[in-house]
């Protein structure tokens, strides 16, 4: 088998014609702003790659979903990394959709039928911030909540059609709870500001969304309660697991597209481009693993903490990858052409995705001296 066969059978299959069209667009124009593969996407049906059967989509599993991500970072980065948010919101929406009262109405089946893009507004990569601490704010008001507050970087910003996002929504006690908001994209008081400055994935539209005295409807708010606790942790823990599987597949995919230049043109010594291409597929195995076991049911606090061992290793081979690549591929590749120069740019973006290394180190030790993972 060739390599990257296995996932662009995949991707073939459940999205036909996508990857193709996509191999037919220069690579710079596919990463820069305003760039046509977001909606490329969209009208292949990558939309409801994550959808269940039960809802109309195609029943994709979490392994078939790592190997699309995969073969699409491969042809296009900038995408994968806007629409692996949407994976990443679909697939924990979707998760625990039958154990948050409310969640399981409408607007699931209205994503699915109108092939909605879905933005997140969860994970914030701020210094001094819990990634879970919310930046909006839900004041209550007659007939729902005035919400305010911002999301930054917000991949799809442009795109997006539902913005999903935890709110603090003050409780009666005067403390504050995690609520979850679902809400329409073109809602009065939704703006969209610039914000990511490089030209590094810029094609991801990550840009800020801003909401300033935004009305959210009962429908459009899932407040915290006493019944609900227990569902948003799952949410949570659910949430994480996911992330760090699309963030695994997106980058291992980016950095495959150099891995392949190499196996392709031969550079270096057999025992070089060997070592190159086990060191990428050790990153799909580890992805493809944390795949398996979200496709089995476990999505608890045990496979947390797997996911969170597989994100960092497999940013380690992929960071390496991408670096052992270039080296092989020499100078003159390197300066003939500005794509080797941009996907090893890519790749390195991994690193700064919520949680960091550093911020999880204590609750891993923990959970090795046998303590649940608690990742704040």
């Amino acid at each position: 088998m060739q390599f990257l066969e296995a996932d662009r059978l995949v991707c073939d299959k459940l999205l036909p014609g996508l990857r193709q069209q996509l191999g037919e667009i220069p690579l710079a124009e596919l990463e820069s702003e305003g760039s046509p593969a977001i909606e490329l996407f969209r009208a292949h049906g990558g939309t409801n790659l994550l959808v269940p059967a039960a809802y109309g989509g195609p029943d994709a599993t979490a392994l078939d979903a790592a190997r699309v991500v995969r073969a699409l970072g491969a042809v296009a980065p900038s995408m994968t990394v806007a629409t692996m948010m949407h994976h990443f919101s679909l697939g924990t929406l979707f998760a625990v959709a039958e154990t948050i009262p409310g969640l399981a109405d409408g607007m699931l089946n209205r994503i699915v039928d109108e092939r909605m893009l879905v933005a997140s507004g969860f994970a914030e990569g701020r210094s001094g911030r819990g990634i879970f601490t919310p930046t909006m704010r839900a004041e209550p008001v007659d007939g729902g909540f005035v919400i305010n507050g911002s999301k930054k970087p917000c991949s799809l910003s442009r795109s997006m059609d539902l913005l999903t996002a935890s709110v603090a929504v003050p409780l009666p006690d005067g403390s504050t709870g995690m609520g979850l908001l679902m809400l329409p994209a073109r809602t009065p008081g939704v703006s969209i500001h610039p914000f990511w400055s490089t030209f590094t994935l810029a094609g991801a539209e990550s840009h800020e969304v801003r909401l300033t005295d935004v009305f959210a409807g009962p429908e459009h708010l899932i407040e915290p309660s006493p019944q609900t606790v227990a569902q948003m942790d799952k949410l949570t823990t659910v949430g994480l697991i996911w992330f760090q599987l699309t963030v695994c597949a997106a980058y291992t995919g980016v950095a495959s597209a150099l891995v392949e230049k190499v196996l392709e043109r031969g550079r270096g010594s057999v025992s070089e481009r060997a070592a190159l291409a086990v060191r990428i597929e050790t990153a799909a195995a580890l992805t493809e693993g944390l795949a398996r076991r979200v496709m089995d049911g476990e999505v608890d606090n045990d496979t947390l903490a797997a996911s969170l061992v597989t994100r960092f290793a497999v940013q380690d081979a992929v960071c390496g990858s991408a670096h052992q690549a270039v080296e092989l591929l020499g100078g003159m590749a390197y300066i003939g052409s500005s794509e080797v120069a941009y996907l090893l740019a890519a790749t390195h973006a991994i690193a700064f995705h919520p949680p960091s290394r550093s911020s999880t180190a204590a609750g891993l030790i923990d959970y090795y001296a046998g303590y649940p993972i608690i990742v704040s």
